[in-house]
């Protein structure tokens, strides 16, 4: 069976863990998480940057930064992970779904500026795939009635949108290391800082509501309990394999963009024959190797696909359920339909995408899809 997902090894990893077990520090904040951050701010600029043990951490820190409390409305996509709403919910938000582009997963920025009222607190975008929603539009809409703006950059590491690393833009972004990311460390995040005021308070609620990054860095006599917060930083373990994956990114992103132009150029002749489309990216976007997506016609179609692949030992799997038609969430939406975020629900299949497949299997892959719908 080629697997969905592999996690890719760089070799140091191992060395890193016995440094950092062997340091005599093994909880956050030491010589492997300011490594990891100061690779950050040194390679995308961004001002401040904080390790999180997951994406879900940092949009959390996020909500309390923002202050966010019950009634104040967040508008975001519906297509995307659960964590992107549960952050602010948590915080006693009502979230206001958007839907997604006609040519893309993510937000439809011409869709946003109708959902904005009084309550209205932040915009969340989610670069889908790492491919950058319209910023311009985001934070001109942002500017224009005073709201904030956070970028879900899960998938988006070393992406950019017109020259401007995603995470980078609005005032607050948020990035994952989960093992099926281009950078990974099993489970991890990083909340990036992009505006002043949240820098100090942050190092707070980072640091379980209190004063003690102050304290070892001179700054206090003595550290204390000064504000909400939690436990968001993760251990050195976590660190330490994460820096050495940093260490790799180029040989890692260039590698995985080969595989997405593999993909791209050996499917996308399915458009024409079969109206079945991969992933768009906007001239203004760039591509990072995240994934690689097809749009089935119908959910049926896919659920034959993905059981024709599997019969062919090819594990492809479907990706998110829209957010406003959750068990959860389904009787606090307020009844909009979101077409295309449900078309992406029943028609998006994922296919294998990690550093362990070989052109084989990738030709291998492309010619059992392009078989079955010949067959078809």
């Amino acid at each position: 069976m080629i697997p969905f997902n592999k996690p890719y090894l760089t070799g140091k990893e191992a060395h890193y863990l016995y440094q950092a077990v062997y340091s005599g520090h093994i909880s956050g904040n030491g010589t492997y998480t300011k490594r990891c951050q100061s690779f950050f701010e040194e390679r995308w600029g961004f001002k401040k940057t904080l390790l999180t043990t997951s994406c879900t951490d940092a949009l959390e820190m996020c909500a309390i930064l923002l202050n966010i409390q019950s009634g104040d409305e967040i508008i975001m996509p519906s297509y995307t992970f659960v964590s992107t709403a549960l952050a602010f919910i948590r915080q006693g938000a009502r979230i206001v779904f958007a839907d997604s582009r006609l040519d893309h997963p993510g937000i439809d920025e011409n869709k946003i500026e109708a959902l904005i009222t009084k309550k209205t607190k932040a915009i969340v975008t989610v670069h889908y795939a790492g491919v950058a929603c319209d910023m311009d539009k985001i934070m001109t809409l942002a500017n224009k009635y005073s709201l904030y703006v956070v970028e879900d950059a899960a998938q988006a590491i070393a992406s950019y949108y017109k020259g401007k690393p995603l995470g980078s833009i609005g005032h607050l972004g948020c990035f994952s290391f989960h093992e099926t990311k281009n950078i990974q460390c099993g489970e991890g995040g990083l909340l990036a800082i992009n505006d002043d005021q949240f820098i100090k308070r942050a190092e707070i609620i980072w640091e379980k509501g209190t004063n003690r990054a102050e304290f070892f860095r001179g700054e206090v006599n003595k550290y204390s309990w000064v504000d909400t917060g939690s436990s968001f930083l993760p251990s050195e373990l976590n660190a330490s394999f994460l820096f050495a994956q940093l260490e790799n990114i180029e040989s890692i992103q260039n590698r995985r963009k080969e595989i997405w132009q593999i993909y791209f150029e050996g499917l996308k002749h399915l458009s024409d024959k079969h109206h079945i489309f991969g992933p768009h990216l906007p001239q203004s976007a760039t591509n990072n190797g995240h994934m690689f997506y097809l749009l089935c016609n119908d959910a049926q179609e896919r659920s034959d696909l993905i059981a024709y692949l599997k019969n062919h030992k090819v594990h492809a799997v479907f990706h998110y359920l829209s957010l406003h038609s959750s068990n959860y969430y389904a009787k606090k939406h307020d009844g909009r339909k979101l077409p295309n975020s449900d078309r992406y629900t029943d028609c998006l299949l994922r296919l294998p995408f990690h550093l362990h497949l070989s052109n084989t299997d990738l030709k291998e892959i492309i010619q059992t899809i392009t078989t079955f719908f010949n067959e078809k």
